[in-house]
């Protein structure tokens, strides 16, 4: 690692900014693209509180703390998101009300982004919509909206490098977080569907997974990625061989392991276990009893 923080690798003319641990939370790996008119930067985390390189605009993925830590490097510069995260860009209040923490966790998470993620809020934060072009002279930067992870998530298409950045469809054996509370299952996969489809020569993640070479194996270990949504839908299943409230479903957990603690977590599992059940129980795989209870049909 460089004194700046970060190991620049290049894909065609995209540079992607390496963080510790290759990009592992609190973490992020950044990229920087030039065109013969401009650059930009996408999401700048910690990786680049120490350095960052110069650039004429930034674009941020979606609005959670590891893919802005680094935004005061660019003060001067104008910033874009999309228009489903720009309030939680905008402002660091409004980032944290969106992970639906207990209200006695919310002062503590606040000073966090604040003095550990360096969140201060960009109130001159743009917004940009799905299909939206950046033109860098010969390069273009084009938004590909990914929602679910949250309302506003998006990649991003380097053409004509055939780079795509997928940001938090990170491919880790973690799976797909949609616990926040504009977070949604049903969008995640869609936009995993929709990932599929795009023909890319590199596909590169906001973290450790770096960049995967070429689409068939892209697709290959998003299918796998995927794969975990069944995998949680399965431990539902079989834990529902009896009356369960989403509580005791919560407290059995199909996001974290046994020994995660924090005040993120409850709220969470409680999330993510009721958009399952939503989707279980129209599939008619779960049935409603008595009492606020859910079974397995």
């Amino acid at each position: 690692m460089g004194s700046v923080g970060y190991t620049a690798v290049a894909y065609g003319e995209v540079d992607v900014l390496v963080g510790a641990g290759r990009g592992a939370y609190p973490y992020a790996n950044p990229l920087l693209v030039r065109g013969t008119d401009a650059s930009l930067v996408v999401d700048p985390s910690l990786t680049l509180v120490g350095g960052a390189p110069p650039a004429d605009l930034v674009l941020v993925s979606h609005a959670h703390e590891d893919h802005i830590a680094g935004l005061g490097r660019y003060d001067d510069v104008p910033v874009h998101v999309h228009a489903g995260d720009l309030d939680a860009l905008r402002s660091r209040q409004a980032l944290v009300a969106g992970i639906g923490l207990p209200d006695d966790a919310v002062d503590a998470h606040d000073a966090l982004m604040r003095d550990e993620f360096h969140v201060l809020g960009r109130p001159d934060a743009l917004a940009f919509e799905d299909g939206a072009v950046f033109d860098l002279g010969g390069r273009t930067v084009t938004v590909v909206h990914l929602p679910g992870h949250t309302a506003g998530h998006c990649g991003f298409l380097v053409e004509p490098d055939g780079f795509l950045y997928v940001g938090d469809i990170d491919l880790t054996s973690f799976g797909p977080y949609y616990g926040d509370v504009g977070s949604s299952l049903v969008d995640f996969e869609a936009s995993m569907r929709r990932c599929r489809e795009i023909d890319a020569k590199w596909f590169g993640t906001a973290h450790h997974k770096g960049v995967i070479e070429g689409a068939e194996e892209f697709r290959r270990r998003l299918d796998a990625f995927a794969g975990v949504v069944e995998k949680r839908d399965a431990a539902l299943l079989a834990f529902l061989d009896g009356p369960r409230t989403v509580e005791e479903i919560a407290e059995h957990r199909l996001v974290y392991r046994p020994h995660v603690q924090g005040a993120h977590v409850r709220p969470v599992e409680l999330r993510t276990a009721a958009q399952h059940l939503d989707r279980l129980t129209q599939d008619g795989l779960v049935t409603v009893v008595a009492e606020g209870r859910f079974r397995a049909a």
